[in-house]
């Protein structure tokens, strides 16, 4: 696959399988991701999200599955895509000792469309004290430094995994209009997990959501407020529930409700049409919730 990878999406998941002792963190993920596409992958602590992120980076080795980036496979990564490519994670340690002018200067040497001037302008931009040790900046600054390294590299994918934790809300905006603007203007595509579901419907074109492992959705973004419904059914019309639902919730008095999907034909289960039964729009944050809490 990586003769030509053109001819491939830039990022490629196939049922990738793992396990912590025992636990699985992923359960057969697929995932396809188009060129210049923001997905936004949300997901509760501990739903995967950051296992199939290292899967897909190569920095984990999977039970079972394959995954690939610009048509090469995720551990076999060449040099030349890896320049294409720029990863922050949660929690960036790299070269503690060094300002961070002096890391953003060491780091450029080694991509080939590196841009030392927006690197230069964002660190005064952002107020980042650029001869201050990154060991002695604060967690939010930190982040700041690493999320300019990896814009200034002008990836062709870009990862980001929890990018706007340590952030407040007006570095996180800062954050989102770079993220977007380099998606627009570039083509960059842009995996960006986070459980600030807000953050993610700003910039995000598709949303994928992660629940005990499984890729539970992978939509457009405008298209889940259409596509997804909470259904409710009265006790007595709980046993023709349909069985192809993203989450099914009892209630107290013996009434169900359950997350529905819209068929290929834009049509919602027949049960829908009962008498009782009652279909509520959600928003992406109730999606989230119904779906993962």
């Amino acid at each position: 696959m990586a003769e030509s990878s053109a001819a491939y999406p830039p990022i490629m998941v196939r049922g990738l399988r793992h396990s912590y002792e025992a636990h699985p963190a992923l359960r057969g993920v697929d995932l396809q991701v188009r060129q210049g596409t923001v997905l936004g992958l949300i997901g509760r602590n501990g739903a995967g999200k950051s296992t199939l992120i290292r899967a897909l980076l190569g920095l984990l080795m999977p039970e079972a599955g394959s995954a690939w980036v610009l048509g090469e496979p995720a551990l076999q990564l060449t040099d030349r895509v890896k320049e294409r490519l720029a990863y922050v994670p949660q929690q960036p340690e790299a070269f503690p000792w060094l300002t961070a002018e002096q890391m953003l200067r060491f780091v450029g040497q080694f991509f080939p469309r590196w841009d030392a001037s927006f690197a230069k302008d964002t660190l005064s931009r952002w107020s980042i004290p650029s001869t201050r040790p990154l060991v002695k900046l604060s967690p939010g600054e930190r982040q700041r430094v690493e999320l300019i390294r990896a814009l200034a590299s002008r990836p062709e994918v870009l990862v980001l995994d929890e990018p706007a934790a340590a952030l407040d809300p007006v570095a996180r905006r800062d954050l989102l209009r770079e993220v977007a603007l380099r998606a627009g203007e570039d083509g960059c595509t842009v995996i960006f997990s986070s459980h600030i579901v807000s953050d993610l419907e700003r910039v995000a074109s598709q949303v994928a959501l992660m629940h005990e492992g499984q890729l539970r959705l992978h939509c457009e973004l405008d298209a889940a407020k259409e596509r997804y419904a909470r259904l409710w059914l009265p006790a007595q019309f709980t046993a023709v529930a349909p069985a192809a639902a993203l989450s099914r919730r009892a209630q107290a008095d013996g009434s169900l409700t359950l997350v529905v999907e819209r068929d290929a034909g834009g049509r919602w289960p027949e049960v829908v049409q009962m008498a009782g039964a009652r279909l509520d729009a959600l928003g992406l944050e109730d999606l989230f919730v119904e779906i993962a809490a």
